[in-house]
Order: C-alpha cells, then structure tokens, then sequence
C-alpha cells in the first residue's frame, strides 16, 4: 500500500497580514500652495479680509450697481455740505454732500478704482523690479550681487514719503501713471531684499545642485526651480504692502502733492475734507474710513497668508 503524502497547500493568493496599509495607494503628496490654500479656508482672519477686498473689487469694476448718482455732478443751490441721511441706504444723500454739492457716497464708490489701481499696479511693478534684481544678485552673487545690494541700500535709505514728495513735485501734472512711477522708484527695495534671501536659500538646495550637474541652463533653474520656490516670501510681502501703497497714495493727496481734481479718490476727497472738518465732519470721516477699511483689509490678508506658507507659524 503506497502511502500518501499531504501535498503543501498552494499559497494563497490572497493578500497576507503584512502592514497596515501596505497595499493602498500613497497619499498623493500637496505642494506648499496646496496645503496653504486648504489652511487659509478654515482661517476666519481669511475669510474677513478675502469678503472685504472682495466686495472693494466689485465695487471697482462696477460703481453703478451701488450708486446712481454721478461723482462730479454738483449742485451749490440745494446740496452745499448737505448732512448725511443715513437711513436712506445707497441713496444720493447717504452720506451727504460736500462744499461743492456733490454725493459723498458716489465720491466714495467711485474713489475706489483710482486709490485700488494705484495700490495694485504699484504692487505689481514693485514686485516684477524688486523680484528681478533679488533673484539675479542672489543667484550669481559675488560682485553683482554686492553692486545691486549697494544699489538696494541707497534707495532703502531715502524716506519713502519725503522722496515721493520730491520726485512728484518736480512733475507740473501729477496724473495717475506719475503718482505711480513716484511709489515704484522708491517702494522695490523691501521686496528686493526679501527675493534675494530667499534666492540663496533655495540656492542651496540638492534638487537645485542636481539641476547644475545635469546641465540645466542658468534660465531654466531661475524659472523653473528657484523662482517657484522663493515665491512664498515674496507674496507675502507683497500682499502686505498693497494696502500700504493705498495709505501712501491717500496721504500723497491730502498733502497736495498726489492725485489731485478731476480725479476722483479718496486722498483727494480727504484733501477736500480737512477745511471744512468743523461744519461737514462727514466729508473727511466718510474716505478716511474707507482708506481705514481697505489698509486694515490687506494687512490681515498678508498676516493670513503669511500664517499659511510660513510652516513653522504653525
């Protein structure tokens, strides 16, 4: 009788206990803007300011869905510094008049687009020239980098305001684009200086190291490695100072030096406002507040997004 051998039982296909998890997919790793994005959502500091630089953006791009009346239309007989009636809301009269007749409020909604445009294109200009001359002194370094910084320090050490004032008072018409040629050459060096920081530290990373070695041309690591990577710092900076190009513009023109009639602003508007601040408060109250809200906006968006690409904030 031969004898039967049990045979091994086959190996089972199916998947043994192994870790937990061994055979679901990987996470699919999130970038530093991802992951900033998905925290800047659950921030209320975010969520506030985003609501306000909102509805200001809308308000810029279409005026006449929050007033009818015109800004410059003016009426001595009837509506000389006429006060405020602040239970007929978006009406002419809202916020009352000013020494010329015209609606504060309408003043205001229409204000808006110079005092935002100066802020945003300034913003924009600064950060394209302060970006360019941080990223070249900080990725070539040795004697660029030491021209560009002395360069960088000369401008940094002239008051920002009182080297406006002289730059604009030189011109005859200060017109918009004068008022923003005037920020811009005096406003790049803070941004300058942050790019370049963060230009030598990216500078140093392996993946950078391992594009030199491969070959990669000097535009392709700029544009491709280095510039996505020191981005964070430079946005933050940049958010931030927005609101203060708003406040310098306004400042500018209350001083008599910035954007003046028929230009309609704020900082004109608080020009206007300061002679007749004892009979018609609401002439200078009404801007001042909107140049308030507007600075206060993007200083806690900058603070929010600061707060979401720093990873040790958190």
């Amino acid at each position: 009788m031969t004898e039967t051998l049990n045979a091994p039982a086959p190996a089972s296909k199916e998947p043994g206990p192994g870790p937990a998890g061994a055979d679901a997919k990987p996470a699919k790793g999130r970038s530093l803007w991802t992951d900033a994005w998905h925290d800047l959502r659950r921030k209320p500091l975010f969520i506030i300011s985003a609501v306000l630089i909102l509805l200001l953006l809308v308000m810029v791009a279409f005026p006449s869905w929050f007033t009818s009346a015109s800004p410059t239309a003016a009426d001595l007989t009837n509506h000389y510094q006429g006060k405020p009636e602040y239970s007929h809301f978006f009406g002419e009269d809202w916020f009352g008049y000013d020494t010329q007749g015209r609606s504060v409020w309408a003043r205001m909604v229409y204000g808006a687009r110079a005092s935002v445009l100066v802020g945003v294109l300034v913003t924009l200009f600064v950060t394209i020239l302060g970006g360019i001359v941080g990223l070249i002194a900080g990725y070539f370094g040795g004697w660029l980098d030491s021209v560009l910084s002395r360069i960088t320090d000369i401008f940094q050490g002239i008051p920002f305001l009182l080297g406006a004032m002289v730059v604009l008072t030189t011109f005859t018409e200060r017109s918009l684009w004068v008022v923003i040629a005037a920020l811009l050459f005096l406003g790049w060096t803070q941004i300058a200086r942050v790019a370049r920081g963060a230009v030598i530290t990216v500078k140093q990373s392996d993946y950078v190291h391992a594009a030199q070695s491969l070959g990669a041309s000097t535009v392709r690591i700029m544009f491709r490695h280095i510039v996505p990577n020191a981005l964070a710092p430079v946005v933050v900076v940049a958010t931030t100072a927005l609101g203060g190009y708003i406040a310098a513009e306004a400042t500018l023109s209350y001083l008599g030096i910035g954007l003046a009639e028929p230009t309609v602003s704020w900082g004109v508007d608080v020009d206007q406002g300061k002679d007749a601040l004892r009979t018609a408060p609401h002439m200078i109250i009404s801007p001042a507040v909107m140049v308030s809200l507007t600075v206060l906006a993007f200083i806690m968006l900058g603070d929010a997004v600061r707060n979401a690409l720093d990873p040790k904030s958190r």
